[in-house]
């Protein structure tokens, strides 16, 4: 058995969870041929589409309970909505035969708009009441680990992949022994499980 998760998991979204910047390549309007799974094209086909590894975390995180939130700091962010609402994402593996899902029904939380990753934050507390210790957050940008003196663990993710998810939750985990600890208590779980 594995040690806990964080309460919320937070991604940013341009070379975070998809390898472009929504409000600057994407030319609207944008569509999914068909029911093309995990592609979008915007009016010049250029392809939005998730990093490899961005389904099976989604699908994770979904099963462990975990609130997910999209902290995207984009000038477009209606663009940004409608391509996690238009995204189809692959059923987990070895379920094939589930249907894809809409990435929006992923999201718990949407914080999308320009403005510091502190407001989108503070925002993210107040809708949750999830304290701040509970949340990681991955970004491809230096600059926004300035969540951290919120108490929010940071994780630098230029394309998320397995790698780099396990890596952010080994961080929160170090810098959280207490509870990582208390919660192994309560469940029978040992710290050495995880």
């Amino acid at each position: 058995m594995t040690s806990r998760l964080p309460k919320l998991v937070a991604f940013d979204l341009d070379y975070t969870l998809w390898d472009l910047w929504i409000d600057t390549h994407v030319d609207p309007p944008i569509r999914r041929v068909g029911e093309t799974v995990n592609e979008l094209r915007d009016r010049h086909n250029r392809k939005i589409k998730f990093y490899r590894d961005v389904p099976e975390i989604l699908h994770r995180l979904l099963e462990g309970g975990v609130a997910v939130a999209a902290c995207s700091r984009t000038h477009a962010p209606d663009l940004a909505r409608q391509a996690l609402g238009l995204l189809l994402v692959p059923p987990p593996a070895g379920r094939k035969d589930e249907a894809p899902t809409p990435a929006a029904k992923f999201f718990d939380q949407l914080e999308i708009y320009p403005g510091s990753k502190i407001k989108h934050f503070k925002e993210l507390h107040k809708k949750t009441g999830i304290p701040y210790s509970e949340m990681l957050f991955f970004d491809d940008e230096h600059r926004n680990k300035e969540v951290e003196s919120l108490g929010v663990t940071f994780c630098l993710s230029a394309g998320i992949s397995d790698r780099e998810f396990e890596h952010g939750l080994a961080e929160w985990r170090r810098r959280h022994p207490v509870e990582v600890a208390e919660d192994a208590a309560g469940t029978g779980v040992s710290e050495e499980d995880g």
